[in-house]
């Protein structure tokens, strides 16, 4: 199947290409607004699907709204008549047609020239009236607030707020290339026009507070609900934005004879995640907890885990090392201690359900 994608280089059309070359049978072939003329009339007598995405949102001159977005879709939608081939197009348009703009108004002519060549081919024609997008390779500092702050934040660039107030409706890139697929594998209803969800509901001043957060957590080591739903979607773009420099960053190393301990993140709600070492011969722990569990796994080396019930005194010995990846509890009212065996240096990954609180550590020291 040979797909032409209009606008290829630009933000929708750089990440539905990454998609569709995953896709098996896909041959893409490419138009943008260097090309010539010749050039799109010579691909959409070829083509078999076109994802028509060029155009422009932002402009000096308002004459340019019309010719990058009303007088290229008509030129398509008379080349794709003259092809005899009923090719579908997928357009995407704007919420804006609705408001009273240069851009909106040239996006409305264009739904309309499609929907004519539709009447005329009876080609299918699936209109996006897209809100805002957001997510990678988004051009900052241009027409998406949520790219230039990113952009800006993890710069240390100042940002330009009117009014934090101010209400947004986002869909992410990621499912609008989704819905895009759906449309191109035939999953669709027979319909003039459709929406992406989920649709994210923000604010301005929100927004920025959530960014501000993401960069804060190389500090704090604090990183909040970012696995699913809007912020799995912006924190993902927020690291987009990250320039190389900043690929990497360091993090604390508590270093003692028996060897260093490093945290490495930190959860709200789910405890935190670190990792220590512990020299030829050297014991760490010797302490217990009476509510706080951890889970420990030997990465390189070779130990002995011991633990001593409170009440009873009764000993228990464990010996793991990196060769079988296990899991070891420390279990409230037993101590615990744990001792390089080997003869290299123990590295251990180590979870805790909480958050080290120096005023309320729960660790009472009580050799095993």
């Amino acid at each position: 199947m040979k797909v032409l994608i209009t606008g290829s280089r630009g933000f929708i059309g750089q990440n539905l290409l990454q998609f569709l070359k995953l896709k098996s049978g896909i041959d893409i072939l490419e138009y943008n607004h260097k090309d010539k003329v010749e050039k799109l009339k010579k691909i959409i007598q070829n083509a078999d699907f076109i994802f028509h995405l060029a155009g422009i949102n932002r402009t000096y001159k308002k004459r340019n709204y019309l010719q990058s977005n009303y007088e290229l879709t008509k030129k398509i939608c008379n080349f794709a008549t003259n092809s005899k081939k009923n090719i579908p197009i997928l357009f995407s348009s704007s919420r804006q047609v609705l408001l009273n703009n240069a851009y909106g108004e040239s996006k409305k002519k264009a739904e309309r020239v499609l929907l004519s060549y539709k009447r005329k081919t009876g080609a299918q024609v699936y209109i996006y009236r897209l809100p805002n997008v957001f997510g990678k390779w988004c051009k900052p500092n241009y027409n998406s607030v949520v790219a230039t702050f990113c952009y800006n934040i993890s710069r240390n660039l100042p940002i330009k707020i009117n009014d934090s107030s101010t209400k947004l409706n986002l869909v992410y890139i990621d499912d609008v290339i989704e819905s895009f697929c759906k449309i191109l594998d035939k999953k669709y209803t027979n319909k003039k026009f459709f929406k992406v969800y989920p649709i994210y509901k923000t604010t301005v001043g929100k927004l920025v507070e959530y960014i501000k957060n993401f960069k804060n957590i190389r500090k704090t080591l604090l990183v909040d609900k970012v696995g699913s739903g809007f912020f799995r979607a912006l924190y993902s773009t927020y690291i987009s934005f990250l320039p190389k420099k900043h690929f990497s960053y360091p993090l604390s190393n508590f270093s003692d004879d028996r060897g260093s301990f490093v945290e490495v993140l930190k959860t709200k709600n789910s405890g935190q995640f670190s990792f220590f070492t512990a020299n030829k011969g050297c014991k760490r722990g010797g302490h217990f907890h009476h509510s706080k569990t951890e889970k420990f796994l030997v990465l390189q080396g070779k130990a002995r885990f011991c633990f001593k019930h409170l009440v009873t005194n009764k000993k228990y010995k464990l010996i793991f090392s990196d060769k079988v990846p296990t899991i070891v509890e420390s279990i409230p009212g037993w101590s615990h201690d744990i001792t390089n065996i080997g003869n290299n240096k123990l590295i251990v990954m180590l979870w805790s359900n909480e958050i080290f609180d120096i005023k309320k550590p729960d660790t009472h020291e009580n050799p095993v």
